[in-house]
């Protein structure tokens, strides 16, 4: 098989791709690197706008796979009306995993044990002696337990928590134990100490941890949003966090980026993080893993992995 494949790093330096493709370059660079008509394979550029991703897909009339590196296709939903017929849009899952669950027990350790208030104490040599909470003996809750959701309890297993609850779309089992549907939160955030959110962001989940979802959590408890912005409400987020209700740990919010003079900036008890929970070292090796197998399945005509939609027939 020829064809024109879009990629957004040096072809060079990704090990395993199939030879007989040709590999076009483009970040998102204002110039397209060939005739967008020719791409066949389109993987869109990391950490970029909408608009920026979605941009080439109009003229993209040839393509046959939207390859994103990114974990949720939010940033490319706009555009797959534009896409014709049989396109498989696939997600990156497997390339953030690590890395947001590493973020996610961060963020968690570093809000309970107090350490934002360490570093500012240094910074004014004040000794900030005292006892601060464990995240053994907490009751854990994981909204959205996905392949990401997984990871972030694999990581949270050495820690002796009291109990690790699970919620996702629809009701399952695992090899863990029971995942709980969403129409099960109402019962469950009463009884969780910390409520992790890695849920994708969709219509369903847009607006999720609402002034209601917040008010069940219990008194003193940590709310950490490693999804997307949007799907915490931000003034109702901000009127309990103002309060001494609750505590945040954010990775994203909404607006995001967080503008200069935003009041969640100065909230007490908010530790927020710059949208880096995918962005680490362990992400090109990865990235770089999943191109070159799914181009070899593309150029064998072999099933794609991760595929998560296909244009209308």
């Amino acid at each position: 098989m020829t064809a024109d494949v879009w990629i957004p790093f040096d072809p060079a330096d990704v090990p395993g791709l199939p030879a007989s493709l040709d590999y076009r370059f483009w970040d998102g660079g204002p110039d397209f690197p060939a005739d967008p008509a020719d791409c066949a394979f389109y993987v869109v550029p990391y950490m970029k706008p909408s608009e920026t991703a979605i941009r080439p897909l109009a003229a993209m009339t040839g393509i046959r796979v939207v390859q994103t590196l990114t974990a949720g296709i939010d940033h490319v939903q706009p555009g797959i009306g534009l896409l014709p017929p049989g396109v498989r849009l696939c997600n990156a899952r497997g390339v953030h995993e690590a890395s947001t669950a590493e973020l996610t027990l961060a963020l968690v350790l570093a809000s309970l044990r107090g350490i934002p208030g360490f570093v500012r104490g240094q910074e004014r040599q004040e000794w900030r002696a005292g006892f601060y909470p464990a995240l053994a003996d907490k009751s854990v809750l994981i909204v959205g337990y996905g392949s990401i959701g997984a990871a972030i309890e694999d990581r949270l297993a050495p820690f002796e928590c009291a109990r690790v609850a699970r919620v996702a779309r629809s009701w399952r089992t695992t090899e863990r134990g029971e995942v709980h549907a969403l129409t099960d939160l109402p019962a469950l955030l009463p009884e969780a100490d910390v409520v992790i959110v890695s849920t994708p962001l969709t219509e369903q989940t847009s607006g999720l941890v609402d002034a209601e979802f917040l008010a069940r959590m219990k008194d003193g408890a940590l709310l950490v949003n490693v999804s997307r912005g949007p799907v915490v409400d931000t003034k109702a987020l901000l009127a309990e966090v103002e309060s001494g209700r609750i505590h945040a740990a954010l990775d994203v919010t909404d607006p995001e980026p967080l503008p200069k003079g935003h009041p969640l900036w100065h909230a007490p008890n908010v530790l927020i993080s710059p949208h880096v929970g995918g962005s680490s070292s362990a992400f090109l090796p990865r990235a770089r893993r999943l191109l070159a197998a799914q181009l070899t399945r593309f150029v064998a005509e072999e099933p794609l992995a991760n595929v998560v939609l296909t244009t209308d027939q």
